[in-house]
């Protein structure tokens, strides 16, 4: 049974912010091996490993809306900065914008089933998005009327 984690992107400001910061960590990782993943590295393992790769994905919390999502494609072992060791989540490069759901602000990742998983965008959805400003998009969302 699939099961999905949901987590802060902490310091991002939009869905194509995360894109740009997530291409240029990607670059760099290919800099030090030919063929490196696209990886996010977290404290804690996730106990229903198992559950998240069964089509899991990971919602990522921008400005207090989830906004986008991403396929977990696999966990690793990796070490910080610091040398600690760390959960690596293995992420697919493709995001897939949500409709907007307000989120509480969390530390570290949770659990998320699916049903109450946000649907993605429709390609008309996010041609709309796209003509408007970004904010006047959320709001509208948020009200219901995007």
């Amino acid at each position: 049974m699939t099961i999905h984690l949901v987590k802060i992107a902490v310091g991002i400001e939009s869905v194509d912010h995360l894109r740009e910061i997530q291409i240029e960590r990607l670059r760099k990782a290919r800099e030090k091996t030919r063929s490196a993943d696209l990886r996010h590295l977290t404290r804690n393992f996730p106990k229903r490993a198992e559950e998240v790769l069964d089509n899991g994905s990971i919602y990522w919390i921008i400005k207090g809306y989830i906004r986008v999502r991403q396929r977990i494609n696999g966990f690793g072992e990796a070490f910080d900065h610091n040398g600690k060791p760390r959960c690596a989540l293995i992420l697919d490069t493709n995001l897939v914008q949500t409709i907007l759901l307000p989120h509480k602000p969390i530390q570290g990742w949770r659990y998320m089933e699916v049903d109450v998983a946000p649907a993605d965008l429709t390609s008309a959805e996010r041609k709309v998005e796209a003509s408007i400003p970004q904010e006047m998009a959320d709001e509208l969302r948020s009200l219901g009327l995007l």
